[in-house]
């Protein structure tokens, strides 16, 4: 994650409001005959955004409308992607289907069943609620079909966590208040946690977490794990854990390199640097090396220290995680070096 800035950051719009407005856009044309150039939609607490209509076609019982996602100041992959609604009468109520670029579900643990297009609980609502409301006011019956495009979905959505949560062959259509919050850590934890529901509907025994792309890889390695049991932790291990009690699988490992398993050790539970740094003076307290206070990094001591410190941060950051969970879960502990060699286990 990157540090939030000083300035004023942009709010964008999440995928889900642009179908919604995608959607709200293709109903004038399917039954008004035209498309309007912007619609405005009202959003789950009472934001009333208005969207820029970027291509529209109308047919003989068909419309469609797609609106290009803004996702403001956030690093989003779906920033600038097209969102298209393609409408058809249905043979009876509101039909979701899946066109190109939208994922399928393949895994049970998801809001939305195996099979489904992966269309999230709350932009159905939305959609429902705008094809009901413009049904009622123009005297027509609310039996449509409703099918969303992201042409480029496929590709962008192997730079997301769909693959690994069984979302096979593009992206969700996500959000829950339809507004897109710069560098909010809520998508983050929110992944992790579709990752456990995933984990606890398969029966998964063995669970990891882990700090970064090499810590993922050794763990990973280490345990013959599969790519489903392995959750998208990056820095928020407590927002991991504390779910995790709730949603308990037998065993979890937590990986990770040595200067934000020293944070753990000491007892952090958000690792990013802007959050939470290593307390040099009390690890040279502990390690009774005094030395250490005058060091910059966890690596430079650990480079002084060796295999002393390591083991003493592997069992410290243990105890750390295991105060957070019941003692139905086991848990365990690998630390690394850059270069992904173990250090330490416990």
């Amino acid at each position: 994650m990157t540090r939030k800035p000083d300035i004023e950051l942009r709010r964008g719009w999440t995928t889900g409001a642009c179908a919604t407005g995608a959607v709200q856009a293709a109903l004038c044309g399917l039954w008004e005959g035209r498309v309007p150039n912007k619609v405005q939609i009202t959003l789950p607490r009472g934001e009333t955004p208005v969207f820029q209509i970027e291509h529209s076609e109308v047919g003989d019982g068909w419309a469609k409308a797609s609106i290009i996602k803004d996702a403001g100041d956030d690093p989003d992959v779906t920033h600038q992607a097209l969102i298209e609604a393609s409408l058809k009468i249905s043979d009876g109520g509101i039909v979701f289907k899946g066109g190109v670029g939208i994922g399928h579900v393949t895994r049970p643990g998801l809001p939305i069943t195996v099979g489904e297009p992966a269309i999230n609980p709350v932009p159905r609502e939305m959609m429902r609620a705008v094809v009901n409301d413009t049904a009622a006011r123009l005297g027509e019956a609310p039996d449509i079909e409703i099918t969303l495009s992201v042409p480029n979905g496929a590709a962008l959505a192997l730079k997301t966590w769909n693959p690994r949560l069984g979302i096979i062959g593009g992206l969700s259509i996500l959000g829950t208040t339809g507004i897109v919050r710069p560098f909010s850590c809520a998508a983050w934890i929110a992944s992790i946690h579709r990752g456990i529901d995933v984990a606890c509907a398969e029966n998964l025994p063995h669970v990891a977490g882990c700090t970064g792309a090499t810590s993922e890889r050794v763990v990973q390695g280490l345990y013959e794990l599969p790519d489903h049991a392995m959750l998208d932790m990056g820095d928020f291990v407590g927002g991991l854990l504390k779910y995790l009690a709730k949603h308990p699988v037998p065993r979890i490992t937590i990986g990770g390199g040595i200067g934000k398993m020293t944070k753990l050790a000491q007892g952090a539970r958000d690792l990013h640097s802007g959050r939470s740094q290593v307390d040099l003076v009390a690890l040279g307290q502990v390690l009774g090396r005094s030395e250490i206070a005058d060091m910059n990094t966890a690596l430079q001591a650990y480079e002084t220290i060796g295999k002393p410190m390591a083991n003493w941060v592997a069992q410290n950051a243990l105890s750390t995680i295991s105060d957070m969970l019941p003692d139905t879960v086991s848990a365990d502990v690998v630390v690394i070096d850059r270069k992904g060699e173990v250090l330490a286990r416990a």
